[in-house]
């Protein structure tokens, strides 16, 4: 391993860090001037089908899927790599500058950070959070277990096992062992119970499987025999009852502009759109 010895004052390198490396810099705040688009729905998202994005428009799914009308949204398509995250309109939004955002146009409210927006429609909408205080606590328990978690398993391990220019052992194996024991957690934590907080299915659930399910399903960073992922018997039977969910199957879809084209519709504007304007039925270079 080679030694690096850090300068005093560290300075950035745009080309210095990987596949993602100029979607990302250390300053905050927008570098053009872009107004977004806005469609004729209360709820305007803005987001790309990343495993935080995939959180969101599951939850409107499921929404409209259990009959919440008032659920009807416009997606459209944040293409990252393009900077997009980066125009005027979006970082009003999120002054992050990171998918999804999303804009309550009734409310004229902005909302980010994904599980801030599955909270606000969970309690909008009143639905996929229990009323019992104790059941919802343990569904919030789940849930910030995965915000706290993610980073360890995105911008950790896949990052470094996926996506780094090189391949280096120690963040490996340290994010490896990390990751592991997070699914040996969720492994335990399901032996008895169907979904993450116990017999219903919540926010908390929406939340991980994009993450942890899709790591499983060898979905993300191609690891799924590399982390041995068939040995966490629990997390697969509910990755499986979960992901093959109508609503979380429409979701996955939203925004989505890599993988097979009839599973890509980059914007959604209507429940029709899934079957109308996915890439396999209107071409790739369709707006």
């Amino acid at each position: 391993m080679t030694d690096y010895t850090p300068p005093k004052v560290w300075t950035w390198d745009a080309e210095n860090g990987g596949e993602f490396a100029k979607t990302n810099r250390p300053i905050a705040g927008p570098t053009h001037d872009k107004v977004l688009p806005r469609g004729e729905h209360r709820f305007q998202l803005h987001s790309l089908a990343t495993p935080n994005g995939v959180k969101v428009t599951v939850m409107l799914e499921e929404l409209l899927e259990a009959g919440y009308s008032g659920a009807e949204y416009d997606a459209w398509l944040i293409k990252i790599g393009d900077g997009d995250q980066f125009g005027s309109g979006f970082v009003d939004i999120n002054p992050n500058s990171k998918i999804p955002a999303l804009l309550d146009t009734k409310t004229d409210t902005r909302v980010f950070e994904s599980a801030s927006i599955l909270m606000y429609l969970a309690e909008e909408f009143d639905a996929f959070l229990p009323k019992d205080r104790k059941a919802r606590t343990e569904a919030m328990n789940w849930l910030f277990w995965l915000q706290g978690s993610a980073p360890y398993l995105g911008g950790g391990f896949g990052h470094f096992y996926a996506y780094a220019p090189e391949k280096f052992e120690y963040p490996i194996n340290r994010f490896t062992m990390e990751v592991k024991r997070q699914l040996d957690v969720l492994d335990r934590n399901l032996a008895d119970r169907e979904f993450l907080s116990g017999a219903d299915y919540t926010i908390a659930d929406m939340a991980t499987a994009p993450w942890f399910g899709s790591l499983v399903k060898n979905e993300v960073y191609s690891a799924a025999a590399y982390l041995e992922a068939d040995t966490y018997t629990n997390v697969q039977r509910w990755a499986d009852t979960v992901m093959n969910r109508p609503a979380y199957r429409r979701g996955r879809m939203v925004n989505r502009p890599f993988g097979e084209p009839s599973e890509q519709l980059h914007e959604r504007h209507a429940a029709s759109d899934f079957d109308t304007q996915t890439q396999d039925k209107i071409g790739k270079d369709a707006k």
